[in-house]
């Protein structure tokens, strides 16, 4: 595959299963074209114009030439200085997937947090309310992110002359889709069964073995799950706390988070809320395992590192995840 159709095809998973449906994605989209089109010449030629396009400030081509020739990928949750020594240690990698951002991805990642209101609407709490509670939050992590040493990665790859890919919210939207799909189809009443759900998935199962396996970080295993709502784990990173009540007056009984914070999960549990904690690299692995596949279908050969639970879905007979599964 050529560099350019992954990136293209990193994007197109991330819309088609976007929590907030295909039509509001593309009108962002349209949004942004109408935006840039009524600005100066001079300030067309400092807007992002990869914005027109792509949707996900936080999914980008950090480095590398859209002609490359892909074949061999190293592909992992934290691609960092040491995971692109490695890469160049292996040879002939073509292309380096991240999927926690580096670079211009993370400089932007608070960009990405207005998806959170926008599903959150969808479940019922007022756009309003929702948007309000989120935009002191995107404030809070645009002000920590701004000094953070966001390009190390990215300048070693760029020394090594390895392409450098970021899939982050786009890999995120495929996991929450699966994780909402498979409660749907279940329709759990009991938050045993919503455990029970996840841990039939093996991505789960296999973090269970080391130790990092679902958990119940508020209520209880026979508490009534009450409305069921996959709402923490696309959007960028952690929300605003102050959206736990207004998410029980919504009437959502249970929330499905990849990972949550002592001062969220209290702020949850006061309000009665049942939390339900998938797992992080586990979540992140499911996800980035979705798009992988789609690249393993193409003759792309996938080589799994720095915390990436790899199971592959193009054959019910891998051996590596039953080897894993033991």
């Amino acid at each position: 595959m050529k560099l350019e159709q992954i990136y293209e095809l990193n994007i197109e998973c991330g819309i088609r299963s976007d929590l907030r449906g295909v039509p509001a994605v593309k009108k962002q989209l349209e949004r942004v074209r109408m935006q840039y089109q009524t600005l100066s010449k001079e300030a067309q030629a400092n807007f992002d114009t990869e914005l027109l396009i792509n949707p996900y400030t936080d999914s980008r081509l950090l480095y590398g030439d859209l002609d490359t020739n892909v074949k061999k990928v190293l592909a992992g949750i934290d691609m960092q200085s040491g995971e692109v020594a490695i890469a160049d240690r292996i040879g002939n990698i073509d292309l380096i997937i991240a999927h926690h951002p580096e670079g211009k991805s993370l400089a932007k990642l608070d960009e990405q947090m207005h998806i959170q209101a926008e599903i959150l609407a969808a479940y019922g709490v007022p756009i309003n309310i929702a948007q309000g509670a989120v935009k002191e939050r995107i404030a809070q992590v645009s002000r920590k992110l701004h000094g953070e040493n966001t390009e190390r990665a990215v300048d070693a790859a760029r020394l090594l002359d390895i392409p450098y890919l970021n899939a982050h919210t786009t890999c995120d939207n495929l996991s929450a889709s699966f994780i909402k799909d498979a409660l749907d189809k279940a329709k759990p009443q009991y938050v045993s069964e919503i455990m029970s759900v996840l841990k039939s998935i093996p991505e789960y199962q296999i973090a269970e073995k080391q130790g990092t396996g679902p958990m119940i970080f508020a209520g209880a295993p026979g508490n009534y799950c009450g409305k069921v709502v996959v709402t923490e784990f696309t959007g960028g990173t952690n929300g605003a706390k102050q959206m736990y009540e207004r998410m029980a007056h919504a009437g959502i009984g249970t929330i499905i988070s990849m990972h949550i914070s002592e001062e969220h999960r209290k702020e949850a549990e006061s309000n009665h809320l049942n939390v339900v904690v998938a797992g992080h690299m586990s979540s992140d692995s499911l996800g980035m395992n979705l798009f992988l596949d789609e690249l393993e279908k193409r003759g792309v050969e996938i080589i799994p590192t720095s915390g990436l639970i790899r199971v592959s879905r193009n054959n019910s007979k891998n051996k590596k995840t039953k080897k894993l599964l033991k």
